[in-house]
């Protein structure tokens, strides 16, 4: 009785250790194969305008380096989808899916280990992506930029509301390396939206967490006048300063876009714009979207299952191609869930979470009802 138990627990191990090492070989390989043809893609769409600017080999290449992260995270799902179809694929056309679910075991518990791979690499996708596939691809952007001499990005004519609008900061020009603002005014509302204070400094610095103004103006209306107020002891400075506390990197996101950033930064842009009173549900649903999109390892493996190994003939092509058609009904759902959460006509958590829901509640059916 105690071999019969011990035998009945390692079997399905041995069956996963078997069905991984038929998986990763081939997942490998088309990881390797989709990453070089991304690769080659962005190369070949700019290597003429690099070249007609006198770029040198090493320079391309370097740019080409730092574009490798964002490949290796476009080929990620489709290299898990190629694989598991062409794994179970493969093991049916071999009759060994057969002989497997003959034994005793179910289709479903034979394909645990992938289903488990791909919430792995889900995780693995969100990580990747923030940590490294974000910060290499602005220095990719930025080298690529310098190649073709096309001007760089600048923080210059920036207005940022805050406090429901109560509060308007106008710079000329936001200098993110040494936080230096350029040209600032800022405006101070009351209650009914008309003018209350302003102040107008040529130059403010960000030093131990305020801003410190250099020659500032300040005006204050009073019985429909502008009146200037002196601003004469550094001790007026000090307390003017006190008052305007916002943060350097307020001026920063507001010339960014949230695919540009972090999942950090993308919830303190989302922060600042409801701040402002300013309409949150495009930048909500990125950020949302950022999450859920990382779900796509663990769809495409659970959808590749519930077609794979159900054709008898031209077994691996048609696998395949029905694991495709699958991937893009997803992509296709997706796009248009995250097009209606963008205008507001869903709300953004639905608006990106709706497809992995809707696509997971299908893979279980399918999955545990699957006639292989």
């Amino acid at each position: 009785m105690i071999a019969s138990v011990n035998l009945t627990a390692v079997k399905p191990v041995t069956l996963d250790r078997y069905l991984l090492r038929q998986f990763f070989p081939v997942f490998l390989a088309a990881l390797a194969l989709f990453v070089m043809l991304v690769l080659l893609l962005d190369l070949f769409l700019n290597l003429t305008r690099y070249l007609s600017n006198g770029a040198g080999l090493l320079a391309i290449l370097k740019v080409s380096l730092f574009y490798v992260p964002k490949s290796i995270s476009y080929a990620l799902p489709v290299s898990l989808l190629f694989a598991s179809a062409y794994t179970i694929g493969d093991l049916s056309a071999k009759n060994e899916l057969l002989t497997i679910l003959g034994s005793g075991v179910p289709f479903w518990r034979f394909s645990m280990s992938l289903i488990v791979l791909g919430i792995f690499f889900s995780f693995f996708a969100f990580f990747f992506e923030d940590l490294a596939v974000i910060p290499t691809l602005r220095e990719k952007n930025r080298m690529s930029r310098e190649l073709l001499y096309v001007p760089l990005e600048s923080l210059s004519s920036i207005v940022i509301k805050l406090e429901g609008g109560r509060l308007i900061y106008s710079v000329d020009y936001f200098d993110s390396t040494s936080l230096v603002l350029n040209g600032v005014t800022i405006l101070e509302l009351d209650e009914k939206r008309k003018i209350k204070t302003a102040v107008y400094a040529p130059r403010a610095e960000w030093n131990e967490g305020s801003w410190f103004f250099s020659n500032p103006l300040l005006y204050s209306w009073d019985q429909g006048f502008f009146r200037p107020v002196s601003i004469t002891t550094e001790k007026e400075n000090l307390l003017l300063s006190e008052k305007y506390r916002e943060e350097p990197d307020t001026f920063r996101r507001g010339s960014v876009s949230p695919a540009d950033l972090n999942a950090r930064d993308t919830a303190r842009l989302i922060k600042d714009l409801r701040r402002a009173g300013l309409p949150v549900s495009s930048a909500l649903a990125d950020y949302y979207h950022r999450f859920s999109f990382s779900a796509v390892s663990f769809i495409v493996i659970f959808l590749s299952l519930t077609v794979s190994g159900r054709f008898k003939k031209n077994t691996l092509l048609l696998s395949l191609l029905a694991s495709l058609g699958t991937a893009v009904v997803y992509y296709v759902i997706e796009m248009l869930s995250m097009m209606s959460a963008q205008a507001g006509i869903v709300p953004p958590f639905w608006g990106a979470w709706t497809p992995v829901i809707m696509c997971t509640i299908a893979g279980f059916f399918l999955l545990r009802f699957a006639k292989i």
